[in-house]
């Protein structure tokens, strides 16, 4: 009676070809999340800097904080830096005139981009 099976040697070939498909796969799915990333994090800014200026035309001054943009309906909730996977994070830039209020946000991520610019100066 012969037993049915796998050898030892038809496993390690499965396993060394399932290995080099994962090392060629594997870099291509963390830049496509990098690049997701990147690009949930120009949407989110481009989102809040909006809601910042249609606060500043119903209103006439600027909103004294990002939650006061939640609050006011603006936007139904501050959005998640999804660099730092925080909605705390935000850096506000004060208006130019020395007004009161948030003027402009940028993300309060370190680090460059894929393109090599600053989070920080999005």
């Amino acid at each position: 009676m012969r037993r049915r099976g796998f050898t030892l040697i038809e496993l390690l070939v499965v396993l060394a070809i399932i290995a080099t498909l994962l090392a060629l796969a594997a870099p291509r799915y963390f830049q496509h999340v990098e690049r997701s990333k990147e690009a949930v994090l120009r949407e989110n800014l481009a989102t809040l800097r909006d809601a910042i200026d249609q606060y500043h035309a119903d209103t006439g001054r600027w909103p004294a904080t990002l939650a006061g943009l939640a609050e006011s309906r603006y936007v139904r909730a501050v959005p998640v830096d999804p660099v730092t996977d925080s909605t705390e994070t935000w850096t506000t830039v004060p208006p130019p005139d020395g007004g009161e209020g948030i003027y402009d946000v940028h993300s309060g991520a370190p680090g460059e981009a894929r393109d090599g610019t600053a989070y920080a100066g999005w």
